[in-house]
C-alpha cells in the first residue's frame, strides 16, 4: 500500500463518516469506498451524507447511461455495436432489470435533492450499497464477462453495412 501525503484528510473524512455510521448503521467506509470511490469527497460541509450520496449518485448515473446505450443503441458509438452482438436475450433481460433498479434510484435522488433529510440520505446510502454489493455488481460482472469473450477485432471487407 502506498503512503498518502494527506492521510490526515482521509482520516478526518473517515472519522466524520464514522459518527454517521454509528448513528445510522451505515456500511464500513472501506466497503463503501471500494464500490463508490467516496474518499475523494470534500468533507468541509455540514451535509457530509449528502456529499456521499452525490458521489454514489454520479456512479449510478454513469451506470444508467451505460445500460441505456446497450439497451437502446440508436446513438451509440460503433464500438458498442460489436459488444451488443455478444449478448443474448437473457443478458438483455438482466440489463433491463438493472436499468429498472437504477431508474428507481434516480427517482429517489431527485427527491433527496429537493428535500434534504439526513435520515433519508443515510437510508439511500445503505440501500444503494446493499443493492450494488449484493445484486447489481454481479449482474454487471456477468455482462462485462461476455463483452470480454470472443474476437473483438473489426472485420474488414465483406458486405456488411459500415457507415
Amino acid at each position: 500500500m502506498v503512503a498518502c501525503e494527506d492521510c490526515s484528510g482521509l482520516k478526518d473524512l473517515k472519522d466524520r463518516y464514522g459518527v454517521f455510521r454509528g448513528k445510522y448503521d451505515l456500511p464500513e467506509f472501506s466497503d463503501l469506498n471500494r464500490l463508490f470511490d467516496v474518499e475523494e469527497i470534500d468533507f468541509d460541509s455540514d451535509f457530509l451524507l449528502r456529499k456521499v450520496r452525490r458521489v454514489i449518485s454520479e456512479r449510478i448515473a454513469g451506470y444508467l447511461r451505460f445500460v441505456e446505450v446497450i439497451l437502446n443503441p440508436s446513438n451509440a458509438p460503433m464500438f458498442f455495436f460489436k459488444l451488443i452482438k455478444k449478448l443474448d436475450e437473457g443478458d438483455r433481460e438482466v440489463l433491463s432489470e438493472v436499468y429498472e433498479i437504477l431508474g428507481k434510484f434516480e427517482i429517489r435522488i431527485l427527491g433527496l435533492d429537493v428535500d434534504y433529510s439526513e435520515e433519508k440520505e443515510a437510508d439511500f446510502i445503505k440501500d444503494a450499497f446493499n443493492v450494488f454489493d449484493n445484486d447489481v455488481k454481479n449482474k454487471f460482472l456477468s455482462i462485462i464477462g461476455k463483452f470480454n469473450n470472443g474476437d473483438s477485432k473489426v472485420k474488414k471487407g465483406g458486405n456488411g453495412y459500415v457507415g
